[in-house]
């Protein structure tokens, strides 16, 4: 069986494409691999390390990867954006993506207020992402 490759796109690379990475691999899916990219990659917010943490997933050495480090690089069968931003500018000729698809999840990092109140955001948005990870884990199956 081929491993099939998903890579997760958004603008940094800082929250919602590294924890729907980070809840893939997690799930431990037999022939299924993510990986996460941004078109400006940053830093990954400290705030999806410890909201990431409070699920038991440790994301404190990962980093935000460049778009350019998959293209022509990594055969991906199936790229999914995460950010509107993301949608809009994607690369669009990606060799060999048999599919396309866009999940639409707020910004946390865009997220106003107090730490606590940005971190109610962050946790949200995880939890978004985690409940839309295994629905598509069970329509794989």
């Amino acid at each position: 069986m081929q491993t099939k490759r998903v890579l997760f796109l958004c603008t940094g690379n800082t929250a919602r494409s590294q924890m729907a990475e980070a809840f893939l691999n997690q799930a431990g899916h037999p022939g299924i691999e993510a990986y996460s990219a941004g078109l400006e990659p940053s830093v990954v917010n400290p705030l999806t390390i410890k909201v990431m943490h409070e699920k038991g997933v440790d994301l404190s050495e990962a980093r935000s990867k460049s778009v350019t480090e998959f293209l022509n690089k990594v055969f991906i069968h199936q790229l999914i954006t995460v950010c509107s931003q993301a949608e809009k500018n994607c690369p669009a000729i990606w060799p060999g993506v048999l599919k396309v698809e866009h999940w639409a999840f707020d910004d946390p990092a865009a997220a106003q207020g107090s730490e606590e109140e940005r971190l109610q955001v962050f946790r949200r948005v995880r939890d978004e992402i985690e409940l839309t990870i295994k629905e598509w884990l069970a329509a794989q199956e």
